[in-house]
Formats: C-alpha cells, structure tokens, sequence
C-alpha cells in the first residue's frame, strides 16, 4: 500500500513514518509522498522515512498513493483536506479532531459514506492501557480530565479536547448523544456538564499543557481513577485500525460514524457556551 500524508507538521508525522517506513510493522505499506511543499520540515521527513515525493497540495497525491493520511494540527482544515481525496475513493485517516465543528464532521463521514470510502479517525488515548483496566459495565458517572486550551492556536478546544470526549465514550461502552450541556469556566479552567445514554459524564478541560489525563469512572459498587499515560507507541494501535480498516475496503457503519460525530458535536456544545 501507498501512503500519503497530509499537514506533516504535527509530531504523529514523525510516528506515523517510524512505524511505516524504518519499522516496517505493516509490511510493504510505505509513505511514499508528502503533501505540503518543498518546506524544510518536509524534507527532512523525507530523508529520514526514505520518502521520494514531495507535492504541494492533497489533490496532488491522487493517482500517486493508495491512501491517505490527514495529520494537520487544526481540525478546521480537515474538510478541505479530506474531501477531495475521499472523491477519489482513497482511504483516508483523519487524526484528531476529525473535524472543528459537527457541520464539517457529518460532511466527511457523508461524503465517505456516500461513496463507500474507508473512513477512519481516533484518539490514540482510546487506546491506552490504563484506559482498559477502567472498563467495566455501563457505569453511572465518568470524568476525564486533561491539557486542552480554549485559546489555542489550532482550533482551540477541539484540538485536545477532543481527547477527553473520545476516552469518555470509550468508557462509557456505547454510542448515545449527549444531553443539555452545562458549562462553567474558571482561571485557566473549563468543566462542562451532561449526560450521556444514563452516564453523568463531566469533562475538565485544563489550559496547562503540561497537565496529565486523568479518569474516574463510579459504579454502585466503586469509584475507580487512574491516570491515562500514553505508551511510547501510543499512535500504534491508531495505525493498525486506520490499516485494517483500509484493508477491509468498507465506508464507516452507522455505529462507527457516529462514533466519529458524536465527540466532535460535544465540543460543539461546549464552545458553544463559553
């Protein structure tokens, strides 16, 4: 398989092409073309993944790559970035936010949808072995909290916040749209508020970016915390579903599309109110 990558600023580029190109952990699947522009970012990516191609925009890599890889900063530019490639019946990874508002969200998983493309998007903090020991049964209450900035430069909330949504839905075990949201807002803090198919779920979104993830999830029985530290391979078990998802060749199930909605359309409500 044939990758391309798109926005090759962020920090998961540099994952993404250790695990791909020098790793060589899914076999001959290879980042083969960089979009971006003849940037010194990009060729020193290059150079470092063995990469030869190097194009000016996401419309270039079709014809060039077999799928896709959308990793820009800023989930405003997602739409933009994925539609074209979607078109053209690529598969296509969007990491997160897969998008900034539920609008551009619902128009990518449509568009992919609509055209039977593989779609994929996930926080890698779904994944994180801490995460795990706190399933469990339905429970009654989840709070996560973590680094994400109001005030940010790519996106503002969404851009980590997005995080903590998509570990509370991971918690809670089943897709459901959030209730009425509840929001309050503090010195370098934001708490929002609501309720999510019977889970009371409370997400506290910390300016300080050095702050770490954190989760509790209260049952009848017991209330669990831990915190929720990411593995030095964390983006690997993001890869591998984007892999097996483009292997499979289907568009997102209903399930798994609203999944992808859902945390998206909770920052919607959140910034909403502040």
């Amino acid at each position: 398989m044939r990758i391309g990558m798109v926005g090759t600023e962020s920090s998961h580029v540099d994952h993404f092409l250790r695990l791909l190109n020098v790793e060589r952990r899914h076999g001959d699947a290879r980042v083969v073309a960089l979009s971006g522009g003849d940037s010194e970012r990009n060729r020193a990516l290059a150079a470092t993944g063995g990469v030869a191609t190097i194009v000016d925009g996401p419309d270039d890599l079709v014809g060039r790559v077999d799928a896709v890889l959308i990793c820009s900063r800023d989930g405003r530019a997602h739409r933009a970035e994925a539609m074209p490639l979607i078109e053209a019946g690529l598969p296509v990874f969007v990491d997160k936010p897969l998008a900034a508002s539920q609008a551009d969200a619902l128009a990518i998983v449509d568009a992919a949808r609509a055209r039977a493309v593989p779609l994929y998007e996930g926080s890698a903090l779904r994944f994180v072995p801490a995460l795990a020991g706190l399933w469990g049964g339905r429970p009654l209450a989840v709070h996560v909290s973590g680094p994400a900035d109001p005030a940010g430069p790519y996106g503002g909330l969404y851009y980590y916040g997005v995080h903590l949504a998509e570990a509370a839905a991971e918690l809670i075990g089943e897709p459901g749209d959030a209730g009425d949201v509840d929001v309050r807002t503090g010195d370098g803090v934001v708490t929002a508020l609501t309720t999510i198919g019977g889970t009371h779920v409370t997400l506290t979104f910390l300016a300080d970016t050095a702050a770490p993830f954190h989760a509790t999830v209260v049952r009848a029985d017991a209330a669990t915390a831990r915190e929720l530290a990411l593995p030095a391979d964390y983006l690997a078990p993001v890869l591998d579903r984007f892999m097996t998802v483009a292997e499979k060749g289907a568009p997102p199930s209903d399930d798994e599309a609203a999944a992808m909605v859902a945390p998206v359309a909770l920052l919607d409500a959140v910034t909403a109110r502040l």
